[in-house]
């Protein structure tokens, strides 16, 4: 597709392979928001990375057991996959899958971005039609990006970038699996973290696990487009399935768009 893979340092020196070396310093610093509101990970756990990206989420996981983590990465876009392989490729309990997840088995048709990668997306409809949300999420993360340079974009500016990110997209056929075909076929008896960030599909990953398989799961966190009720019905989901302990949040950079995380996880003694 012709984005080179590069490689670039995160704050604490670590090395990942990226396609952009901002984007991934940006992803990196969304990391440790995803570890709040009682979300844990453990020496020992399970973590499902539904829209891993590059797979900086895995990396950090990993990291934090000392290896001693089962993961299992979900990238459906071949040129983002390829980082997400070698960045995961040191830890010998990481996979990497070339899904998208859905409500059931399929294909769809991504749109994959070069010069944004993260916002590769087979729901394009969620910033498509909605005046200036692209726009102020570009302007959120400059203003908390972890590098000072972003901090000075203007106000002005924000329009013309947006539309250079979403510049000669690219559609990708990918194969589209659930949650719970993917448990089945990696014998998970327990999933301790469901980590979703999948732009839009966030929803139908989550129809698609089967009432037998919500015991397994123990937390939950997602990003979730509040599209017409989106938000509410995640929220529902969840509790109904026993995941009761459960906030709901927006981030600083994304105060501004339809975009909150919604952290939950089942009640602890």
């Amino acid at each position: 597709m012709g984005k080179k893979m590069n490689t670039t340092a995160l704050g604490d020196g670590t090395q990942v392979f990226c396609l952009r070396p901002q984007e991934a310093k940006v992803l990196d610093d969304h990391v440790e928001g995803y570890m709040t509101h009682g979300i844990q990970v453990k020496p020992g756990h399970t973590v499902f990375d539904i829209g891993a990206n590059i797979g900086i989420f895995g990396v950090r996981m990993a990291q934090r057991c000392g290896g001693d983590i089962k993961l299992i990465a979900f990238e459906p876009i071949p040129e983002i996959r390829a980082c997400t392989e070698a960045n995961l490729k040191p830890w010998p309990n990481a996979f990497v899958l070339p899904f998208g997840i859905a409500r059931e088995r399929g294909t769809a048709t991504f749109t994959y971005f070069p010069n944004a990668p993260s916002l590769s997306s087979a729901h394009l409809d969620d910033w498509e039609g909605q005046d200036g949300v692209l726009e102020e999420a570009v302007v959120g993360n400059a203003r908390h990006a972890p590098m000072w340079y972003a901090k000075l974009l203007p106000r002005f500016l924000a329009g013309p970038l947006a539309r250079w990110l979403t510049k000669n997209p690219i559609e990708v056929q990918c194969e589209l699996r659930t949650v719970s075909e993917i448990m089945a076929e990696h014998n998970i008896d327990q999933l301790d973290l469901l980590k979703i960030d999948c732009e839009g599909a966030e929803e139908e990953a989550l129809i698609g696990i089967s009432e037998s398989d919500w015991p397994k799961i123990q937390q939950a966190v997602i990003e979730v487009h509040d599209i017409d009720g989106r938000l509410a019905r995640v929220e529902a989901i969840l509790r109904k399935a026993g995941l009761t302990e459960l906030v709901t949040e927006k981030e600083a950079a994304l105060e501004n768009t339809r975009l909150s995380n919604v952290y939950a996880h089942r009640p602890r003694d």
